[in-house]
């Protein structure tokens, strides 16, 4: 979206607010004019950033807006929009509770650009306007699209990391999942396949690091990181940092992402997919419409426990035709949801002061 706007809009000044410590290091990837963390929010903070910054328009993805700078907004007359918003049918914002707290700011919001009708509809029982809710679709698919078709530029960190061995590159994975898929892994049905394991802890901590590493040297598996230099013949390659598991997902053949057997919910399995690879998850994805979407093509499977994952796998695994039928089912997903950024930049410019951001404007 940043890049969207950049290039329709060169004359503008980018920010870049973020809340959760595991931001920061993205937010530094990101060409903007200003980037810090987003106060508290209260009135008195939402009055200091809109006197500090003087925003034309400010822009929330997904669905947490801050009550408080939304009203503080709205009273100086500042549109705002929610885009690729989304509120899952059991979400908790759901709530009569919720729903008395948010109404009034999400009633605000200036244009709210929604990822299904469903949403939209749900949105609009929260508190948002009718009139301002506008199907655009989910910029992540677009993101995440545009990602694999730049994968020749990561080739200095893939190149090494390649072999001729069937990979299943697990990523964002919790102790609770590798819990369950190691001793899938260690089942006699996988191990005579041969496969190899790539492993993303979605903390690469050495808490986490360790235990993964234990694994292996207790089954006699041939193990590294993806720094070592002979990580390319290891059978169990450990990722042991941030922001890489997007490209290493191309090395795969296919894809397991955790999140589904740890009660926080299920991590992105779009950044697979968009490899064209078949992916394996937990049975807890109950708030992701991107499971859905990819279980109902037939480019997902969930299990429920190990003896799934089992399954799974060989099935894929000694069954390369429907291995790869899967995988285009899969990219096919995001191909069908592509599109969503061109739309969320026209609703953003439908909602900009006039004059913002033209050669004669800021």
């Amino acid at each position: 979206m940043l890049d969207a706007l950049k290039a329709a809009h060169p004359r503008c000044q980018f920010v870049y607010t973020y809340f959760s410590p595991s931001a920061e290091s993205f937010a530094e990837t990101l060409d903007v004019d200003f980037r810090d963390v987003l106060p508290f929010d209260t009135a008195r903070a939402g009055r200091a950033l809109i006197e500090a910054l003087r925003p034309a328009v400010i822009i929330f993805s997904k669905l947490d807006v801050w009550p408080n700078l939304v009203e503080e907004a709205h009273a100086r007359g500042v549109p705002t929009a929610l885009i690729s918003a989304t509120l899952t049918a059991r979400s908790s914002r759901n709530s009569r509770v919720a729903a008395f707290v948010l109404r009034d700011s999400y009633s605000m919001l200036s244009a709210v650009g929604a990822i299904s009708a469903a949403d939209g509809a749900r949105l609009v029982a929260l508190g948002c306007r009718n009139n301002a809710i506008h199907v655009t679709g989910d910029t992540r698919f677009d993101q995440v699209a545009s990602r694999a078709l730049g994968i020749a530029g990561a080739r200095d960190l893939l190149d090494p990391l390649r072999s001729d061995r069937l990979t299943l590159v697990a990523g964002s994975t919790w102790p609770s999942d590798n819990r369950v898929l190691l001793a899938a892994l260690a089942d006699p049905r996988v191990r005579e396949t041969g496969l190899r394991l790539i492993i993303a802890p979605h903390e690469p901590t050495p808490s986490h690091l360790a235990p993964i590493e234990r694994w292996a040297v207790e089954r006699s598996l041939r193990h590294a990181r993806i720094t070592d230099s002979d990580a390319g013949a290891a059978e169990v390659l450990v990722v042991d940092r941030l922001g890489v598991l997007g490209d290493i997902y191309a090395l795969g053949d296919i894809a397991f992402v955790g999140g589904g057997f740890h009660a926080a919910g299920l991590h992105s399995v779009l950044e697979p997919a968009s490899y064209g690879v078949p992916v394996l998850f937990g049975h807890q994805h109950s708030n992701s419409r991107d499971a859905a979407l990819l279980i109902d093509a037939g480019g997902a499977r969930e299990a429920r426990d190990a003896e799934g994952i089992v399954v799974a796998l060989c099935e894929w695994l000694r069954d390369p035709g429907a291995r790869r039928t899967a995988g285009r089912s899969a990219q096919q997903v995001i191909m069908d949801n592509a599109g969503a950024t061109v739309r969320t930049v026209a609703l953003i410019e439908s909602i900009m002061p006039a004059g913002f951001g033209s050669p004669a404007g800021r």
